[in-house]
């Protein structure tokens, strides 16, 4: 399908926990989701997703620690978006396709957390206290 999909980055919290991968989006509005944890690379998830211009999206979301999760998201552009969604862990927010400083609005930090880059990666780090 390479002439007809697209393929670009996915910044995700879910439950309070840092995710990084891609989603794999097809002519036809269905796709393929894949993150893993930042903290604990060994936890991945795969997930299905459809989406349209007019009705954004909406996924299943399945990882190896036994989280399972729905989303919806909405289209900015076929190669960029944002959503959300719940899990048996908790909340999950999620931005695909959007530079770190484009996705922080979109995404629900856990409290005294921040999102940096460290120089080589990304990371959820404390906030400073005064």
């Amino acid at each position: 399908m390479g002439l007809f999909s697209v393929t670009g980055s996915v910044i995700a919290i879910l439950a309070g926990e840092l995710f990084l991968g891609e989603a794999t989006g097809h002519y036809n509005g269905s796709g393929t989701l894949a993150i893993h944890s930042q903290r604990h690379p060994a936890t991945t998830c795969v997930g299905d997703f459809t989406s349209s211009a007019e009705l954004g999206g909406k996924g299943q979301l399945h990882c190896t620690d036994g989280t399972t999760s729905t989303f919806h998201f909405k289209r900015l552009s076929i190669k960029r978006g944002y959503g959300e969604g719940s899990t048996n862990r908790g909340p999950m927010s999620f931005a695909y396709g959007l530079s770190v400083d484009e996705a922080r609005p979109h995404l629900n930090l856990p409290d005294s957390k921040k999102l940096e880059h460290n120089g080589t990666e990304l990371e959820l780090v404390d906030v400073a206290r005064p």
